[in-house]
């Protein structure tokens, strides 16, 4: 992933704070020799303070063996994402037909080591963890070793806890652009406001006060 130095997140707390909110992404594990990479759609939960994300699938998942052979992958997160129509960049006095259409969007890569998780009681604090992310308000039981309703189903997964080793992260929302060229795009949004265009807005107007 290609990282202007425009797009680069201001500082750490940027890109974790996004990642926290966007928690389904897509985990590529190096495949076979000679075949591609295994790549597994996913929720997780990442928590910053121990420099990991933790999830869980299905013991027949073939996921398992790629990563017993090499535990090296990448879990990747692209959301808030915009297609841009070349006249909304236009430089101020040009053609309105020579500006460059683009992307915008946001995107987390987090290099990371994983680590299988088969205790039981390591599978039930993993799920415990994950779960009371997704669902601060409760209303589902607590899994606990021997105790239903979730005790007998743990053997059915293996839980994946994914040490981060690297990160790169990207916010690409018209930073090198002039502020007359940005403030034309944000307005271009607002008043299209299809998916994504109001979180897209947002990023542009946020980092360009940054």
């Amino acid at each position: 992933m290609l990282i202007h130095p425009w797009d680069a997140p201001r500082s750490d707390a940027e890109w974790q704070q996004w990642l926290t909110a966007h928690d389904f992404g897509q985990l590529a594990v190096n495949g076979p020799a000679g075949e591609p990479p295994f790549v597994q759609p996913l929720h997780f939960f990442y928590d910053p303070e121990r420099g990991e994300a933790l999830t869980h699938l299905a013991r027949p998942n073939p996921l398992w063996g790629a990563l017993e052979a090499n535990p090296e992958v990448l879990l990747s997160v692209v959301d808030d994402y915009v297609y841009v129509p070349g006249p909304w960049q236009a430089d101020p006095g040009a053609p309105t037909e020579n500006g460059e259409p683009t992307s915008f969007y946001a995107a987390v890569q987090l290099r990371c080591r994983a680590h299988l998780v088969d205790d039981p009681a390591e599978k039930a604090d993993l799920l415990n963890r994950q779960v009371g992310h997704f669902q601060p308000e409760g209303g589902t039981a607590r899994g606990a070793v021997g105790e239903e309703p979730y005790g007998r189903k743990l053997s059915g997964i293996r839980g994946l806890r994914l040490e981060v080793t690297g990160v790169r992260a990207k916010f690409k929302y018209a930073g090198k652009r002039t502020a007359e060229v940005q403030d034309r795009i944000a307005g271009r949004l607002a008043d299209r406001a299809a998916p994504g265009d109001a979180a897209a807005r947002e990023h542009l107007l946020r980092r360009r006060q940054g």
